[in-house]
């Protein structure tokens, strides 16, 4: 089976993404666009119908002289829901989405680590899911969960920064909700949103520095998280402010704390560019509070970052809200997306 937020394989999954990105499309474009044959193509498109994910657009159809007439296809209104859970160290996003991506309902569930054991934090997320998803009438059709440090293939988390050892998140959200679930790290997430909602090029990064630092890089299977440096430990907001100021904000905003920000924003640039010399990619993106919540950080460390790689496009996702609802949903759609008719056969 593909690994979370792996390209679109199947003759379903490459359809299904197309008609996501264009909305209303043809069987013959998806021949032109895939590459696939139109037996293929067809077949594809009646297994996604059956499913009931994609419907013919019947008042659309084209003549075509003596031939069959076109009847173009879109997404249908799929009443399965997708639950995104976006692990924080204070507080939870919890999500539900629908096939087309759009929240039906969201929450931010209190989820202080600092004073919560491993179990209690999981019941916390799943009470907030039952009190999402209560008086819906719609299947839970499956979950994702995103969170900092890393994961195993089998949903293992190890999160330094939120104590976490050997945490099996997906097993105890499978046996509470008898669903499919996948637990991915948080930064490969973000690649995986940009995947679903555009033709991602390869060769994309993401660095995310907040409580944790992660990499994550889109190759032409999908999505893989990177090993960073032990250094790289030294960038946390802990690590940085160490207890003198309670966020980057507030450190933000006292004179005494320029030096360490710009600092940071310096080393981050060169373990950016480290990381990028190996991996070689067009573009770079940013996210995380080391930038989204200290002004001055995002010019300093793309400066830096451009002396030494010129060539490289860098970009940054503007607000906590935007990345942590980003990821959820991506997450909560991976599986919908990447084995289609495995889910909802």
């Amino acid at each position: 089976m593909a690994t979370v937020f792996s390209r679109p394989r199947t003759p379903a999954a490459k359809s299904l993404h197309l008609v996501r990105l264009n909305q209303i499309v043809t069987r013959g474009e998806l021949v032109e666009a895939t590459g696939l044959s139109q037996p293929t193509i067809t077949r594809a498109v009646s297994s996604l119908i059956g499913a009931g994910l994609v419907h013919e657009r019947t008042d659309l159809t084209r003549s075509q002289g003596r031939g069959r007439p076109t009847i173009p296809i879109e997404l249908s209104n799929h009443p399965a829901l997708h639950a995104g859970v976006a692990v924080g160290t204070s507080t939870t996003y919890i999500g539900l989405f629908d096939t087309r991506g759009r929240t039906i309902r969201d929450a931010d569930v209190p989820t202080p680590v600092a004073e919560l054991t491993e179990s209690d934090f999981i019941e916390h997320v799943m009470a907030g899911l039952n009190r999402l998803t209560a008086g819906l009438e719609r299947p839970l059709a499956s979950v994702g969960v995103t969170t900092s440090g890393r994961v195993s293939e089998d949903g293992i988390v190890d999160a330094p920064n939120l104590g976490w050892h050997g945490v099996d998140f997906a097993g105890r959200l499978r046996y509470q909700f008898s669903v499919p679930v996948v637990v991915s790290a948080a930064v490969p997430a973000i690649l995986g949103s940009e995947i679903q909602s555009a033709d991602l090029p390869t060769g994309t990064m993401a660095l995310f520095a907040d409580d944790s630092i992660g990499a994550a890089v889109a190759d032409e299977q999908g999505v893989a998280q990177i090993d960073l440096p032990g250094r790289a430990r030294d960038l946390t907001t802990a690590a940085v402010l160490r207890e003198r100021w309670p966020n980057v904000r507030a450190a933000a905003a006292d004179p005494a704390a320029r030096g360490l920000l710009d600092d940071r924003a310096r080393r981050l640039a060169d373990l950016t560019v480290d990381v990028a010399q190996r991996h070689q990619p067009s573009t770079i993106v940013v996210a995380g509070s080391a930038f989204i919540d200290d002004s001055a950080a995002p010019k300093l460390f793309a400066s830096q970052v451009r002396t030494r790689l010129p060539e490289v496009q860098m970009r940054l996702i503007p607000t906590h809200r935007e990345v942590v609802r980003a990821i959820a949903r991506a997450v909560a759609l991976d599986q919908a997306l990447r084995e289609p008719l495995a889910l909802y056969s």
